[in-house]
């Protein structure tokens, strides 16, 4: 009761900040009691892969973190589907949800926690964010902090940075073809600094059979050359100075040089 499911149709364009916000006040009430679990774990329901029909053929990739701070570092993990995010700046990097709610933080000393409160807690347990928001979670709502993890570093799924449909983008004409999707940007803050994590995801279709065909022959060639050489140095090593025989004599009749 006073719960409604987000479905994937419904967030299909979440990759657009708008309509990331839009799909998750669709999916959420404001807060009307405190939550009596835990927060979820971080990861998803099914495999991502599974969930993208097994496609390996969609990737993100950061193009750049504002702002610049020595200590910090985020990478994607499995193609486009987490972030991995490394703080040993000595201040307190958050991470935001959807619609601008505190979403998860790494303090200076490294503990790594997430906002039980926070719509995205929720959203990101599901590839598609094909779940439940409980009531009591709003964007309106103070953070509540559970720890997560304290190694300084905080892991989750995050879809602004992936495609939320297991249909392919109609950007994509050439299936063959690298392909831009989207430019995405995960709002953070370094200490009272706000900025993003910036990047693109790419429709990149596997490498065909035929670059590795040419990998294979000239592994081929390399090796053929490298046999040439150790013979032609195996034939003067068994020849004398003017093709006197190994055994000796000026090489008779019948008598090989080699």
């Amino acid at each position: 009761m006073g719960r409604r499911p987000i479905t994937a149709l419904a967030c299909i364009a979440l990759f657009a900040p708008a309509s990331v916000a839009r799909a998750a006040t669709a999916a959420t009430t404001s807060a009307a009691a405190e939550p009596t679990s835990t927060v979820p774990s971080s990861a998803e329901a099914n495999n991502p892969i599974n969930d993208q029909g097994s496609s390996y053929e969609y990737r993100s990739e950061i193009t750049g973190i504002t702002p610049s701070t020595p200590g910090l570092s985020v990478e994607v993990l499995e193609f486009a589907d987490r972030l991995l995010l490394r703080n040993h700046t000595g201040k307190t990097v958050t991470v935001y949800g959807y619609e601008g709610e505190p979403y998860a933080r790494v303090l200076a000393n490294g503990t790594a926690e997430q906002n039980v409160l926070a719509p995205a807690t929720y959203l990101n347990t599901n590839f598609y964010a094909d779940v439940t928001v409980p009531s009591f979670a709003s964007p309106r709502a103070a953070p509540r902090w559970e720890v997560i993890d304290r190694t300084g570093q905080l892991e989750w799924h995050d879809h602004r940075i992936h495609w939320m449909s297991p249909v392919p983008p109609t950007k994509v004409k050439d299936k063959k073809t690298r392909t831009l999707i989207f430019d995405w940007q995960v709002p953070i803050s370094v200490g009272a600094r706000r900025g993003a994590i910036a990047g693109q995801l790419f429709w990149t279709p596997e490498n065909s059979k035929a670059p590795l065909a040419v990998i294979v022959l000239g592994i081929v060639i390399v090796l053929g050359g490298i046999a040439f050489v150790l013979f032609v140095r195996r034939r003067r090593a068994h020849a004398g100075p003017g093709g006197v025989g190994a055994a000796g004599g000026a090489g008779g009749p019948g008598e090989e040089a080699w």
